[in-house]
């Protein structure tokens, strides 16, 4: 089955690392619905409980929008464009019904462990129970035109259409930090786009560092002497979103079998026979994904009243941490938005 981050293809990833200073002045299509879980992660008070107004709204994800990404955009130049998850393939259902288990799992064993008084342990289970509700990507969606950020709606799979932008050029990687990006045939995925600098391993109750990291999927491709088409049968056959995987093959032993036999129909029948019945249409969820053409990348304007009014007055932000964030992005706006994004688009 496939991990957290999508297709686990850790082992066999061509990768670069980076800094944020390498991505100033380049544009990513922000897979939103993956930033968003994040934020609802690891935005938690000590036993775990996500960041609530008074009214018991959450607002975890717009303090990670409100502080990181304008950070991002007003320090370093990044242009995030933002892409929301629209329906899921109908492939998807078993993995979505899957995650559902593991958090209603892990909300059982944090209410124990916060019953308990034991707040390590509450908080490692906390980070996986989150939910990214309707609500709460509206809220994200609100946040987001107020601060003028432009955002797009998927058809179906944020990564695909971000992907989908990335290969037209309309910007220059999808960020996300799913490897599935690249089954969806993004010329460049970009990792751990992060201020801190760490991740909590909720498996381990430790932090470990994170350094950005680039994939181009041409030098992934050339590396290993194999296409696009063979990188989704090895995935296919170690496990995705939509099908399990073959037990007993991993990431290298795949990787071998493509290259031995080419694709999925030649492979011996003793391996082909584990393969899920439906594994070319889990192809064509991939080489064929369901995105919009139709799309504007517009940049909005900074509404300074409004963001007081839906922050502070609405989801009880103090006006100290709203005006530092709008600081902020009048300072980027004076320093010429125009010409920022005209050399952007350039």
């Amino acid at each position: 089955m496939s991990s957290a981050l999508g297709t686990p293809l850790t082992p066999i990833i061509v990768k670069r690392i980076i800094t944020l200073e390498d991505l100033r002045d380049r544009s990513l299509a922000v897979d939103a619905n993956n930033v968003l879980y994040q934020f609802l992660s690891l935005i938690r008070i000590s036993d775990g409980t996500p960041l609530m107004d008074s009214a018991g709204n959450v607002t975890s994800h717009l303090v990670g929008l409100m502080f990181r990404t304008t950070r991002l955009i007003c320090d370093y130049g990044i242009r995030t464009i933002f892409v929301f998850d629209g329906k899921p393939p109908q492939l998807k259902e078993k993995e979505i019904e899957r995650r559902k288990a593991l958090r209603e799992k892990a909300t059982d064993e944090w209410r124990a462990a916060v019953k308990a008084g034991d707040y390590a342990t509450a908080w490692s289970k906390a980070v996986t129970t989150s939910r990214l509700t309707k609500p709460l990507i509206e809220d994200a969606k609100k946040l987001l035109e107020l601060l003028g950020i432009p955002y797009l709606q998927a058809p179906s799979e944020g990564e695909a259409q971000a992907a989908h932008m990335a290969k037209r050029g309309d910007v220059w990687a999808a960020n996300s930090r799913d490897y599935d990006s690249l089954l969806f045939g993004a010329p460049r995925l970009v990792r751990y786009v992060t201020i801190s600098g760490s991740e909590f391993l909720p498996s381990k109750g430790t932090s470990r560092p994170l350094e950005p990291e680039v994939i181009d999927l041409n030098e992934l491709l050339s590396h290993y002497e194999i296409t696009h088409e063979q990188l989704v049968d090895l995935a296919i056959l170690i496990g995705t979103d939509f099908n399990d995987g073959i037990k007993g093959v991993g990431p290298k032993t795949a990787l071998k079998l493509v290259k031995k036999y080419g694709r999925l129909e030649a492979l011996p029948n003793e391996i082909k026979s584990k393969l899920p019945a439906i594994y070319d249409d889990i192809r064509s969820v991939f080489l064929k994904p369901q995105v919009e053409d139709n799309y504007h990348i517009i940049w909005g304007d900074l509404k300074e009243r409004e963001l007081y009014d839906f922050l502070c007055d609405q989801r009880g932000f103090s006006k100290e941490r709203v005006k530092t964030v709008i600081e902020r992005m009048k300072n980027f706006y004076a320093r010429g938005k125009q010409s920022i994004l005209d050399k952007w688009r350039k």
